[in-house]
């Protein structure tokens, strides 16, 4: 197989990142006129410092600002709801500063307020199927945590959770940012469980991106460089004396950015497949989904590309990451697939990360779950996995 077959790179934000780049938010904003939409989480950021250095920033730069926030993950009424508020006032530009959810919340809205389209008009799978029409409002990402990606994508994921709930992308290329500004230091304000779920969430698009049908060089160079920055930062950053100052975070936060650069060009696998109904049929945080499945999800995977498709390249990605993250040689391919595995299993241990069953999932849920799985992520998963791969793979962490 050629590597270098042809591949496309969708649009991208231009990228701000460092320590302190927070501070630059209101001269970006500036650029797009003086009318700003702020959408933030509904406390984190309001009870830190940074708030008033921002609302200072605000004001300096002349700046007339609207805030709106959001709890927890996006529904589409939400996004209607707020929509429907804010379109009537002259918005130049949205500035979403939190995490995932908020991004992906800022997003939608971003898209929505010049159109006069509802967000379930265009909802994929569950929407009217109506094509976007645009225009979008200029959009300003700022992560507050590292996970998600959701600074780089096109996606804005909205859930609707419940016996009939979906979790599903208002997805077009004119939803991507116009800016995303990545300061690694607002990570020291996220607890050591959420550090652990985003970071994990991370992780699996960094892996499922690297093995994925549309992989493509550049993929794979940004995914190898996420993965590595990973290694070498996540268990710093998660460490209940992680140092502000220190290289932990940074590392993290360039990971995260590079999962959501990945994630969005080539498709991502089974763990998101499943994340789909999981997190729409429980109240199971998306990152807390990823880590908990990821290990799993690389057995199953590995154990069938073996027994099906032994020439399919993913085998060799997979040993290509276990030396990679294991940071030693192999005598072969196949032991370096066994260390990753042995790895994988390891994290998810030492991070004693929750079972499915501790948000209420039972087997009786199992074929409910695997039979509304098979759209989006599952599509560009190495290969196509039995729905009773699936189920072993559910089962082994229920």
């Amino acid at each position: 197989m050629n590597p270098f077959h042809a591949f496309h790179v969708a649009r991208l934000p231009e990228i701000r990142f460092g320590s302190g780049t927070l501070e630059q938010l209101p001269d970006v904003l500036a650029a797009y006129g003086n009318q700003v939409l702020l959408v933030t989480g509904r406390r984190s950021l309001q009870d830190s410092p940074r708030w008033q250095r921002l609302r200072s920033g605000l004001q300096a730069g002349s700046l007339d600002w609207r805030h709106v926030t959001v709890d927890d993950e996006p529904s589409p009424d939400l996004v209607d709801e707020i929509v429907a508020l804010q379109r009537g006032h002259p918005i130049d530009v949205v500035a979403g500063v939190g995490g995932g959810s908020v991004l992906d919340a800022a997003k939608a809205i971003a898209g929505l307020l010049r159109t006069g389209t509802s967000v379930l008009d265009h909802l994929e799978g569950v929407g009217k199927g109506i094509p976007y029409p645009g225009p979008a409002v200029p959009f300003v990402a700022v992560p507050t945590t590292a996970g998600t990606g959701s600074e780089a994508t096109k996606n804005a994921v909205l859930s609707r959770r419940g016996p009939n709930g979906f979790k599903k992308s208002f997805r077009d290329n004119r939803l991507v940012a116009e800016v995303a500004i990545v300061d690694p230091s607002l990570l020291d304000s996220c607890p050591k469980a959420l550090i652990a779920a985003n970071g994990m969430d991370a992780f699996t698009q960094l892996l499922e991106s690297f093995v994925s049908r549309r992989a493509s060089p550049f993929t794979d160079a940004l995914a190898s460089s996420g993965m590595q920055a990973f290694r070498d930062g996540f268990w710093g950053a998660w460490a209940s004396d992680a140092d502000p100052a220190g290289p932990a975070y940074g590392r993290l936060a360039y990971a995260s950015l590079c999962s959501g650069i990945t994630l969005a060009q080539c498709g991502l696998g089974s763990v998101h497949g499943l994340a789909s109904p999981l997190g729409a049929f429980f109240p199971i945080p998306h990152g807390v989904v990823c880590g908990t499945l990821v290990a799993a999800a690389a057995q199953v995977n590995i154990a069938a590309l073996r027994a099906r498709e032994p020439d399919n390249p993913a085998l060799h990605k997979y040993a290509e990451a276990g030396v990679l993250l294991n940071a030693r040689p192999y005598p072969n391919e196949a032991a370096a697939q066994d260390g990753l595995l042995e790895l994988l299993a390891a994290w998810t241990a030492q991070l004693a990360l929750p079972r499915l069953r501790d948000f209420g999932m039972r087997h009786s849920d199992l074929d409910r779950v695997v039979a509304n799985c098979r759209g989006g992520s599952m599509q560009t998963n190495p290969l196509e996995l039995t729905d009773q791969e699936l189920l072993s793979l559910l089962q082994q962490r229920l």
